[in-house]
């Protein structure tokens, strides 16, 4: 019994009542199409923004190549300036682009290895440097935590409009408030401020 009284508070709006007014029913309404609106709207954002940043990772792994390259000096010492990681340095290293034109740039490394070491960086098909791509867990993670990005403001945004016209239906409520007291005032003989 008091399950289904409790269902009957909630969808007051829905049913016919002499206490509902035109207001309560498009209010239900809106709250409705927000509900619907954030669900689906959120999906399709999420799974669009999924799929950009998959897309995204895939043409980076197509597109960047590794290549072998030394080093011009030698590499430092682990630092806290330098380090990358806890495992890797930056260093100065010479490598070919696909032409054959030889190229420096700063790059990581394994710590205190020495001038003259090979190393292998990543570049792209002109041959500038790049950063390595995306292992799977890392698209993986990136793809799903866009994904839950997109669909959560996506639905913030449904729900802000939502608000947005509960708050614009309250103060309509409370106008139609107003005058009905203001009726009431005058048939009981009241005055009016």
């Amino acid at each position: 019994m008091a399950r289904t009284r409790r269902t009957t508070v909630r969808l007051w709006r829905w049913r016919s009542n002499p206490l509902r007014r035109r207001v309560d029913v498009v209010e239900a309404w809106v709250l409705l199409g927000a509900w619907l609106f954030a669900l689906v709207g959120g999906l399709i954002a999420g799974v669009a923004a999924a799929e950009v940043v998959s897309r995204s990772v895939d043409r980076q792994r197509e597109e960047r190549r590794e290549v072998t390259a030394v080093l011009t000096e030698n590499a430092p010492e682990r630092s806290a300036t330098r380090t990358v990681g806890g495992d890797r340095v930056w260093a100065t290293v010479r490598w070919k682009t696909p032409d054959g034109t030889a190229r420096t740039g700063e790059a990581q490394v394994r710590p205190e290895a020495e001038k003259g070491t090979r190393t292998t960086i990543w570049t792209d098909r002109h041959g500038t440097l790049m950063m390595k791509p995306l292992n799977e867990a890392e698209a993986v993670l990136q793809a799903v935590s866009a994904g839950l990005l997109a669909a959560t403001g996506a639905g913030c945004v449904v729900w802000l409009a939502a608000w947005t016209v509960r708050v614009r239906l309250d103060g309509r409520r409370m106008r139609d408030w107003d005058a009905e007291w203001e009726r009431a005032d005058m048939r009981w003989g009241g005055r009016t401020g």
